[in-house]
């Protein structure tokens, strides 16, 4: 019969898994990669599975026009993209701070229901959502424990005595007086001369952009009657 087939010859057999080097050193990265990191990659991926947007191939590259409309908003995919991003900062951040005081579901559905619809621009230079944001606060707490209490009924206050009144007034607690809100204020850079000022741009705009009773996802029009979801 001879000699025997060659070894090389496939067999059926599926070949087996990849040797792994175990030495010291295999899993380090080279130096070469370690200082391109520390350079190019500094504010680049958190993960490797990441989608990387608008970066070069190369230092001497240039972005492809698809990108650029993507970065102009001129994209259909990214029309609105500034427009949503701040509609949802404004939940956001109305959101964090209104967890972070003693307020009702109410009031914070109020508050953060007039900061999404609110035109900020009216603000002028105090704009920033935080500082808008404390002041809108502000004026719904205040304004709800007012009328809890019926101080905001005009013809009802001028019914009471002055020792009724007094002892309503003493009850009255405002949200300035809160440490924890005077400490965001403080963060701000917002006094109390800053707050009322702005309450008063508040309550112009509340009135000129018809946000007078609006609440975050709760609609006025909804049957009592049906199961609250």
């Amino acid at each position: 019969m001879g000699e025997s087939e060659s070894s090389d010859e496939p067999t059926g057999e599926p070949p087996g898994p990849p040797s792994i080097s175990r030495r010291p050193g295999d899993g380090t990265v080279s130096r070469a990669a370690l200082a391109r990191d520390a350079t190019v990659r500094r504010w680049g991926l958190v993960t490797p599975s990441a989608t990387r947007i608008g970066r070069p191939d190369s230092p001497d590259g240039d972005l492809s026009d698809d990108i650029r409309r993507l970065h102009e908003e001129r994209h259909p995919a990214m029309e609105g993209y500034s427009e949503r991003a701040h509609r949802l900062d404004k939940l956001r951040i109305t959101h964090a701070l209104t967890s972070s005081l003693s307020l009702t579901p109410w009031q914070r559905d109020r508050a953060i229901g007039v900061m999404i619809e609110l035109e900020l621009t009216a603000f002028g230079s105090r704009r920033a959502i935080e500082t808008v944001a404390l002041v809108v606060i502000r004026h719904v707490v205040d304004t709800d424990r007012k009328r809890y209490l019926g101080l905001d009924d005009t013809d009802w206050i001028q019914s009471q005595s002055p020792d009724r009144m007094a002892t309503l007034y003493e009850q009255f607690t405002s949200l300035t007086d809160d440490p924890a809100f005077q400490g965001l204020c403080e963060r701000a850079g917002l006094d109390t001369t800053s707050l009322n000022r702005l309450r008063r741009v508040l309550k112009e705009q509340l009135d000129e952009q018809e946000l007078h009773g609006v609440a975050y996802g709760r609609n006025p029009d909804r049957d009592s009657s049906l199961p609250d979801l």
